[in-house]
């Protein structure tokens, strides 16, 4: 099949390639032309400068040239094609709706070459994107505007976790796929032949309004996972004596029909998804009519949840933020991914900042290039107070007090470094439960809080969860 993606982002990017290795002749087309010359060097450094996502980049690099192309023109690559993947961005606007201004100005210069081709065989235009339900119908009636002839319309939503995007990909827990017409879905079944009749995926045909709204509640329902674990059970961890998080978690995801997934708890769910989508489903459920209590609590606990060990700080560790020096380990939203868009350390920065910390030193393994970015001084002078380190010890060294925000494995059991790098007193606030023999650290004068228990305070004994664990 000849397939075009368009918009190569983390997930038109991961689209072209995975469809490449299946034997398609895929051009991945994008307006910004350094962006499409960093592909195309094959390159590892060039290629995840956009994204960085275990696997890419040797994918790209053994398709290109034969049957992975990119490209910053259309026009030259728009005969014969049979499929057109929209991957495009569609942020949220300040009210919580989709701003599909990218969207559709894409769409109009494709549909607008569509008109002009000498090819008439049935081509699919199949929108990736995550938009708001009835989007298709937008989408044909732009079509039938510009008479593109013999053309179908589909919706075929990602599902693809950042940092494990090419394994889910090649291996998708479904493929959902939305249509009206039999010959659109026919051409589909074409391009997901792998994953057609398979017996473990499934592969779910329906209408383009359901496939819409599947991608919606199966990011909201994630979220609320996280958001019940993050508003009850780390609470309750918080709250009672001798609750053990871990073994609440243990035996409560004991029961079959309960999920595993988003039992553990964290100073927030961040993303390009979850809180963009979540806020977009309020907005159109509103402008319907409808309630959206749940959704608005869901949404509401996640983002406290970002900042509020920096008040249980204040509150239960007597902690002065003014003119101290915080060592931030963790930018990106999860481990993995460079990816820093709605991580809970942008909320923790700003939080830091507004309370007067002296200096912050951050580390991440992946996403510091990335936070220049997001803490650009021109843009605010206060970040001129971030400075960025290459490792934990050097992020550590001359800092008052400590600051987990990112679950990577590396963070995981640092007692030993936080000793031999920063004497007490000292403060570890661990937004991921990264330190589980943290014990070690109290006993030897250094205060802990952790999400989903009490303060513990230096040289405190406790038969908490984390020591009996």
């Amino acid at each position: 099949m000849k397939i075009i993606v368009v918009g190569t982002g983390f997930v038109g990017l991961t689209h072209a390639a995975v469809c490449s290795e299946y034997g398609h002749e895929v051009y991945a087309y994008d307006i910004d032309h350094a962006r499409i010359e960093a592909y195309s060097s094959c390159k590892p450094e060039a290629i995840e400068h956009y994204v960085n996502e275990p696997g890419l980049t040797s994918i790209i690099a053994e398709n290109h040239g034969r049957y992975l192309f990119f490209t910053t023109e259309l026009e030259p690559v728009i005969e014969g094609t049979d499929a057109l993947f929209l991957c495009l961005p569609t942020p949220p606007n300040p009210d919580g709706s989709s701003d599909l201004s990218y969207y559709f100005a894409a769409v109009r210069h494709l549909a607008e070459l569509l008109a002009q081709r000498q090819d008439r065989r049935r081509v699919v235009v199949i929108n990736k994107s995550t938009v708001p339900i009835g989007t298709a119908r937008q989408l044909e009636r732009v079509l039938r505007e510009y008479n593109v002839p013999n053309a179908g319309v589909a919706s075929n939503p990602e599902f693809l976790p950042e940092g494990d995007a090419v394994e889910k990909s090649r291996r998708p827990d479904r493929v959902v796929v939305g249509a009206d017409c039999a010959e659109d879905f026919r051409i589909i079944r074409r391009i997901y032949s792998q994953f057609v009749n398979h017996v473990r995926i499934r592969y779910i045909e329906t209408s383009p309004e359901t496939a819409e709204a599947i991608k919606y509640v199966a990011n909201t329902l994630l979220l609320t996972y996280v958001s019940f674990w993050n508003g009850v059970g780390a609470r309750l961890g918080e709250t009672f004596p001798n609750v053990s998080m871990e073994d609440l978690k243990r035996g409560v995801t004991a029961d079959a029909r309960i999920s595993t997934w988003g039992s553990y708890v964290s100073n927030g769910a961040g993303g390009s998804c979850f809180g963009k989508d979540i806020q977009s489903l309020i907005y159109q459920l509103r402008s319907a009519g409808q309630t959206t209590d749940i959704l608005q609590s869901v949404h509401d606990i996640n983002e406290y949840q970002k900042t509020y060990l920096i008040d249980r700080a204040t509150r239960e560790a007597g902690v002065k933020f003014n003119h101290k020096t915080v060592a931030l380990l963790g930018l990106s939203f999860k481990q993995r991914t460079n990816d820093m868009r709605d991580a809970s350390s942008l909320k923790v920065v700003e939080a830091l900042l507004g309370r007067g910390v002296r200096a912050i030193r951050a580390y991440d393994p992946m996403a510091l290039r990335e936070a220049r970015k997001f803490f650009d001084p021109e843009k605010n002078h206060l970040y001129e107070k971030i400075s960025y380190h290459t490792s934990v010890r050097e992020a550590l060294s001359g800092s008052d007090m400590l600051f987990i925000s990112t679950d990577w494995e590396e963070f995981r059991g640092l007692s030993r470094t936080i000793e031999q790098t920063v004497p007490p007193p000292y403060l570890v606030i661990d937004g991921r439960r990264m330190i589980p023999d943290y014990a070690e650290l109290v006993a030897a004068g250094y205060g802990y809080l952790a999400v989903g228990s009490r303060y513990m305070s230096p040289g405190e004994a406790s038969t908490s969860d984390r020591e009996r664990s």
